[in-house]
């Protein structure tokens, strides 16, 4: 698989086998990973690696707090979205529901949705990097982002599949108390991956994008 194959193929995968991953894999995505950009090479990125009875622990006390409803403690957790964003964000969920055969007005599926994400959609492993809290965000977010997507895409080297989402770490006092992340730093991005099952509906899902037309100002072109 060349770059672009792998850049344009990549989705968002919800619905993982149980088989583990193994820790030498994890370890050579990783290698490969710390490789992304960061602006002036700041690195800003730790890592935890969970499985196992390690992250179904966390899993379960996720899953007790979110059905408390309990408020969410990461001061990374987003703002609501506005506007076209809030709109793309709306399309997504509409396209979910109905490969899922989610009802609008089915609120215990629709619970049980949310819950999949705060259990890390019962994948058999969880990437989660941590930065500094002092660390600039400006800074902190362009290499985080950076260093996500190439985890995302050297996975697929190995058969892996991703999910980049913050319901699993919302949640922050259970990974602190379980990989000792001290009060300075922050758990900035989780990482779902594993093997993916292809007969899960939401896998089937190609998430739209924007045509670069509506996107982009040419000058001197």
């Amino acid at each position: 698989m060349d770059i672009t194959e792998a850049i344009v193929t990549r989705r968002s995968i919800r619905g993982f086998k149980k088989d583990p991953v193994p820790r030498e894999i994890l370890q050579k995505i990783l290698e490969v990973a710390v490789r992304a950009p960061s602006g002036m090479n700041t690195q800003p990125w730790e890592f935890i690696v969970a499985g196992g009875d390690a992250l179904d622990k966390i899993r379960e006390e996720n899953t007790r707090l979110f059905n408390e409803g309990s408020i969410p403690t990461n001061d990374m957790t987003p703002r609501p979205f506005e506007g076209i964003y809030r709109q793309r964000q709306v399309n997504l969920a509409i396209d979910l529901f109905k490969l899922m055969g989610i009802a609008r007005e089915d609120k215990e599926a629709r619970h049980k949705w949310m819950l999949r994400g705060f259990r890390f959609f019962d994948s058999p492993c969880e990437i989660v990097i941590c930065a500094e809290k002092n660390m600039d965000r400006h800074i902190d977010m362009i290499g985080i982002g950076a260093i996500c997507q190439t985890i995302c895409l050297a996975a697929l080297e190995y058969g892996l599949a991703t999910c980049i989402a913050d319901q699993g770490i919302m949640y922050d006092q259970v990974w602190r108390r379980y990989a000792g992340v001290p009060e300075s730093k922050r758990l900035v991005a989780g990482i779902t991956i594993g093997y993916p099952d292809w007969e899960f509906p939401a896998n089937k899902l190609v998430s739209v994008r924007e045509p670069v037309d509506s996107l982009v100002t040419w000058l001197g072109y």
